[in-house]
C-alpha cells in the first residue's frame, strides 16, 4: 500500500480551538532529547523535568560511547528514565552492540533504547538499517524499544519520494512487535503542520500500522535555528510552515513556539480519544531550559512518569 498517495486524498480537518485541559493531557508523559555535551550544561535535571520523565539520549557519530554511558549513568541517578540511541549505520558489528548493550545496562540500567538506521550515508560496518539491531536478538530483555517513523517520508529510504520502503520497514517492525515482549512505538522526526501528521497517522492506522505514535516537536527556538536544523535533519513540506514566518518581517526575530502545532494535534486527539498518537516526544534545539520551562508552562510538569506507563 502507499501512503503518500492516500494522505493526498485524505485531509484531515485540523481543530483550531484546543483547550487547555486538552493540551495539559497531550502532553502527559512526554520526552525529550539530549546529547551528552548538552547535558554537561544542565546542572540539575530534577529542577527543570518531572522526576521520571524519559529522557533520549542522541547518539551523534563521533561521540565515545563512554560519554553516552556517563551521561546515561547520571541521567538514571537522578531518576530519569533513560533511552539511549543506537544508530545502525555506526556501529561497527554485533561485537560492538553486545559491548554497549552491557556497557549501559550494568552501569546505568538500561532497558530502554531507540534503534535506528541513523544519519550517516554509509555504514561504518555490518549494520544499516534498526531491524538488523533487532534481528540480533540482543535487545531481548529490554523493556521498551522505539523505531523511527517518518511523518512527511524519507528521501534517504524512499529516493523516488515514494514511502514504498517505508511502509515495508513498518510492515515488519509491526510484525516484530507482536513476538517480543518489549513495549514498542514509533518516535518522529519533528515536524510544524498538523493537518498533514494528522493524516499519516490516520493513514497508518488503515494500512494495520497500530504502534503507538511518539510525535517530535521541535521545542521553543529562534526561527533562523529551526530553519537550519529542519534543513539538516531532512524535514519536509512542513519546512514551509516556518519558511512562511520567516518573510514576515514582524515574526522574524520572535522565538519560534509549537503552541499551535501542539495546540491542534491536542484538540484532535481529545476529540478521537482512539487517535494513534500517544506521546510527545520534544527536540530542545534552542535549549532544555527553555523547552522545560515551555512544557511547564503548558501543563507539562504534572505529566505521567513515563516508567508508570
Amino acid at each position: 500500500m502507499s501512503l503518500l498517495p492516500f494522505m493526498k486524498k485524505k485531509e484531515a480537518a485540523v481543530p483550531t480551538d484546543g483547550a487547555s485541559n486538552a493540551l495539559e493531557a497531550f502532553l502527559k508523559g512526554f520526552s525529550i532529547e539530549v546529547m551528552p555535551r548538552t547535558a554537561e550544561k544542565v546542572e540539575s535535571f530534577r529542577a527543570i523535568l518531572p522526576q521520571e520523565t524519559r529522557v533520549y539520549i542522541a547518539h551523534i557519530e563521533g561521540t565515545p560511547i563512554e560519554d553516552m554511558v556517563a551521561t546515561a549513568k547520571r541521567l538514571a541517578g537522578e531518576g530519569f528514565a533513560v533511552m539511549p540511541h543506537f544508530p545502525a549505520r555506526i556501529i561497527a558489528n554485533k561485537a560492538t552492540l553486545a559491548d554497549w548493550i552491557a556497557r549501559y545496562r550494568g552501569e546505568a540500567g538500561v532497558d530502554q533504547a531507540l534503534l535506528l538506521a541513523g544519519g550517516v550515508s554509509a555504514p561504518v560496518g555490518d549494520f544499516h538499517a534498526s531491524m538488523q539491531l533487532m534481528e540480533t536478538g540482543l535487545f531481548g530483555d529490554f523493556k521498551r524499544l522505539h523505531v523511527a517513523g517518518h511523518p512527511e517520508g524519507n528521501r534517504d529510504i524512499d529516493p523516488d519520494g515514494s514511502d514504498r520502503n517505508v511502509m515495508d520497514a513498518l510492515r515488519w517492525k509491526q510484525k516484530f512487535s507482536e513476538t517480543t515482549d518489549a513495549q514498542m512505538a514509533l518516535a518522529t522526526q519533528f515536524c510544524f503542520e498538523a493537518g498533514p501528521v494528522i493524516a499519516w497517522a490516520n493513514a497508518l492506522r488503515d494500512a494495520g500500522i497500530h504502534l503507538p505514535i511518539h510525535i517530535g516537536v521541535a521545542g521553543p527556538a529562534k526561527l533562523q535555528t529551526l530553519i537550519k536544523f529542519a534543513i539538516a535533519c531532512g524535514v519536509g513540506p512542513s519546512l514551509k510552515v516556518l519558511q512562511k514566518r520567516a518573510m514576515d518581517v514582524t515574526k522574524l526575530l520572535m522565538p519560534y513556539e509549537p503552541n499551535e502545532f501542539v495546540g491542534a494535534l491536542a484538540a484532535y486527539k481529545a476529540a478521537n480519544p482512539d487517535f494513534g498518537i500517544e506521546r510527545v516526544h520534544f527536540f530542545p534545539l534552542g535549549g532544555i531550559k527553555t523547552n522545560a520551562t515551555w512544557i511547564t508552562g503548558n501543563g507539562g510538569a504534572s505529566g505521567v512518569p513515563a516508567a508508570q506507563e
